[in-house]
């Protein structure tokens, strides 16, 4: 098998690189939808993030890759047999894994199944991983979304919110960790995905291919130095790649202490209010996506920059009549827009600070 194309050799798509390393850094954002023409690096991109991502640490002989640290997300196999955490795990290091769902997929081989019949008869529970147990801490990339089955869909969107599979039949169950970063990729043009999968969607791009003729003719000269030797290409961009995954690696030790105020709270509230964003998931998946944009920084306190880059990925696949139907808005924009309606509605940091003591008086009082 060739040697992955670097996720640093990609040219240009700032918003889909820096989308995939947000998720990257924190998978509980919940994934990423790629919208864009034929021929816009959108598999590759995908491929090249999982190649980049650090090893992870797995149990010995789990099927499902569960973290020996963490004992409360373990499958029902690896608590059966080490005594739900009490007992000592030996683990190992593996590369993170990269799973690619056919459209053809059906239900039972994405989630697996739980074997009825060898229960009934010799009292055995046996399960049959799918698509998502070889997906757990690592990379589940699904082609040509928009053509899957809204239904199976609907199931990997679940998962991928809960970060479990629970498989359950004839009062037989069977739970284990699937936490991983989803990546869909589509054409526009091939159809669209219904109002409601596309908001359980965390984060959303739309590319098109590079217009300026020189960054086309880079990427020309790269492809053409990939294909005549991809191990030596990749070698070349070796030192970047280190750097780049290394620095999601610090960040996702750092993501946990990054914090927020009760003000960026209001200003992310403010700003989806007045964009008539439907329902309350943008409101936290721009939380969470500035908190992983500020950990990739090294810095362990969100400002109004991050909110902005995290909205200008969050909101345009959830906007009705607004800006973004006529021309995306940039993070520039967004952040001028966020300092804008902080200025009318949103109290000063002084002034916060004097209501959150009064609070605080008000609660000893009643002690």
């Amino acid at each position: 098998m060739p040697a992955i194309f670097p996720f640093t050799a990609i040219v240009g798509q700032e918003r889909m690189r820096r989308a995939l390393i947000l998720n990257a850094v924190d998978t509980r954002i919940g994934g990423v939808l790629i919208r864009g023409e034929r021929g816009t690096a959108k598999s590759t991109a995908a491929r090249s993030l999982a190649a980049l991502l650090p090893q992870v640490h797995v149990i010995n002989d789990c099927r499902f890759g569960c973290d020996p640290d963490k004992s409360a997300t373990w499958c029902t196999e690896c608590k059966e047999r080490f005594d739900g955490g009490k007992k000592k795990a030996p683990s190992h290091t593996r590369t993170t894994p990269f799973m690619n769902l056919p459209v053809s997929a059906t239900e039972d081989r994405v989630v697996g199944t739980l074997d009825i019949e060898q229960a009934i008869q010799k009292g055995e529970r046996h399960f049959e991983p799918g698509v998502l147990a070889g997906a757990n801490r690592g990379l589940l990339y699904i082609d040509e979304v928009n053509l899957l089955d809204d239904h199976v869909v609907d199931v990997l969107l679940d998962s991928a919110a809960m970060g479990v599979n629970m498989v359950e039949r004839e009062g037989i169950s069977f739970s284990h960790p699937a936490r991983f970063i989803l990546v869909g990729t589509m054409n526009p043009e091939e159809g669209e995905l219904r109002p409601q999968l596309l908001d359980r969607f965390a984060l959303s791009v739309d590319i098109v291919g590079i217009r300026e003729a020189r960054d086309r003719v880079t990427i020309m000269e790269r492809n053409l130095s990939y294909e005549k030797d991809a191990e030596a290409f990749r070698a070349q961009w070796f030192s970047t790649e280190d750097e780049l995954s290394k620095r999601i690696e610090k960040a996702r030790e750092l993501v946990d202490q990054v914090t927020h105020t009760s003000r960026d709270l209001l200003s992310i509230a403010a700003l989806t209010s007045s964009l008539n964003v439907d329902g309350h998931r943008a409101d936290l998946v721009i939380l969470k996506a500035a908190r992983a944009q500020a950990a990739f920084e090294g810095r362990a306190k969100i400002t109004n920059h991050d909110i902005a880059l995290a909205a200008e990925l969050a909101l345009p696949h959830r906007i009705k009549r607004s800006p973004f139907q006529q021309a995306e808005m940039t993070s520039e924009q967004l952040q001028e827009r966020i300092e804008q309606l902080a200025g009318q509605s949103m109290p000063s940091e002084a002034e916060q600070d004097q209501s959150e003591s009064q609070e605080n008086k008000s609660e000893e009082k009643k002690t």
